[in-house]
C-alpha cells in the first residue's frame, strides 16, 4: 500500500506554528517515501467552523510550499456516513443516549450512585438507557464495558513517534480509567465526535501513517478500539513533540501571536517557519 499521510485541521481559528510543524512533517515524510499527502477539513462542529478560516488554511499551507490531492475531503459533507457507522455500534448494543450536563457529571463523580460502575471520567449515570429513549439534545456514549467484551482479541498499534515508540496493546483497565464511556455522537442529531469521524476517514482515504501531536497519544487507544469494532484497518502512528511558546505552554488557536498569518505579515519566509519549528 502506498505510504499516505494526512493533515486534518478544523476551520475554527488561524493555523499556528504547531500546525505548521505537523503539516510540514507529514508532508516531508510522504515526499521522502514517494507517497501521498492528503488534506482533510474536519468541520463537523458547525457552531464553530467558519468558511474564512478554511480559506486561510489553504492559503497558509500553500504559502508553506505544501501541495495536496483534490478534491479535499470536507467532513461536513459526509455526516450520514459517520452516523451510519455509529448506528452499527448502536445496533450491537454498544451505544446509549446521555442527557448529562457537565455539572451533572461533576456532581455524580463527587457522590457516586450505589450500583453504578464508574467508567473513567463519566460516572455511568445514563448507561442503562435504551437508544429508543434518545431525546433531542442527548449525546451518544460508547458503553466501554460492552465494547471491550465484544472484541475477541484486544487491538494494538505501532507507534513511531519520539516519545512513545514501539508496539502498544490496548489495556482494558487503563482505557476504563483514562477514557471510559466516551462521547461518540454529539447532541446535534447526525453529528459525531472527532474521534469517530477520523477513524472512518482514515480508513476511507487509505491513510497508512497518522502524523499528529503527542497530546493526542491517549486518543489513539480509543481510535484503535473503534477500528476493531468497525473492522477497519489500523494505521501506523507518529505522535510528534509539540511546539510550545516561550513559557512552555502548548500553542492553541486562540494564541494569535503564534499564527502563521502573523509571521507572514511580519515578513517571515517559509524557510523561516521551518527553522522556527526545527525542520
Amino acid at each position: 500500500m502506498t505510504f499516505t499521510t494526512r493533515f486534518a485541521p478544523s476551520p475554527t481559528g488561524p493555523l499556528h506554528l504547531g500546525h505548521a510543524y505537523s503539516a510540514l512533517l507529514a508532508y516531508d515524510m510522504a515526499q521522502v517515501r514517494s507517497g501521498r499527502f492528503l488534506l482533510r477539513i474536519e468541520d463537523t462542529d458547525s457552531s464553530r467552523a467558519r468558511a474564512h478560516w478554511e480559506v486561510q488554511i489553504y492559503d497558509d499551507l500553500g504559502w508553506l510550499g505544501l501541495s495536496w490531492e483534490t478534491p479535499v475531503l470536507r467532513q461536513s459533507q459526509h455526516l450520514q456516513t459517520y452516523n451510519d457507522a455509529l448506528m452499527q455500534l448502536a445496533a450491537r448494543g454498544l451505544i446509549y443516549p446521555c442527557s448529562c450536563k457537565r455539572r451533572d457529571i461533576r456532581a455524580a463523580l463527587a457522590a457516586p450512585q450505589e450500583g453504578v460502575v464508574q467508567s473513567g471520567p463519566y460516572p455511568g449515570t445514563c448507561r442503562a438507557r435504551a437508544m429508543s429513549s434518545r431525546q433531542p439534545g442527548d449525546a451518544l456514549r460508547l458503553d466501554m464495558g460492552r465494547a471491550l467484551k465484544a472484541l475477541s482479541t484486544l487491538p494494538a498499534f505501532t507507534e513511531q513517534g519520539p516519545a512513545h515508540g514501539g508496539h502498544h496493546m490496548l489495556d482494558p483497565a487503563r482505557i476504563h480509567t483514562d477514557i471510559g464511556d466516551a462521547v461518540l455522537g454529539r447532541k446535534e442529531i447526525n453529528t459525531v465526535s472527532y474521534v469517530m469521524a477520523a477513524v472512518i476517514d482514515d480508513a476511507r482515504q487509505n491513510i497508512t501513517h497518522v502524523v499528529r501531536g503527542q497530546d493526542l497519544f491517549q486518543t489513539t487507544f480509543l481510535q484503535i478500539l473503534l477500528q476493531a469494532l468497525l473492522d477497519l484497518p489500523t494505521p501506523v502512528y507518529h505522535h510528534h513533540t509539540l511546539i510550545r511558546d516561550a513559557a512552555g505552554k502548548r500553542l492553541a488557536k486562540r494564541d494569535d501571536a503564534q499564527a502563521i498569518a502573523k509571521y507572514r505579515a511580519d515578513g517571515t519566509s517559509p524557510k523561516g517557519i521551518r527553522k522556527l519549528t526545527g525542520l
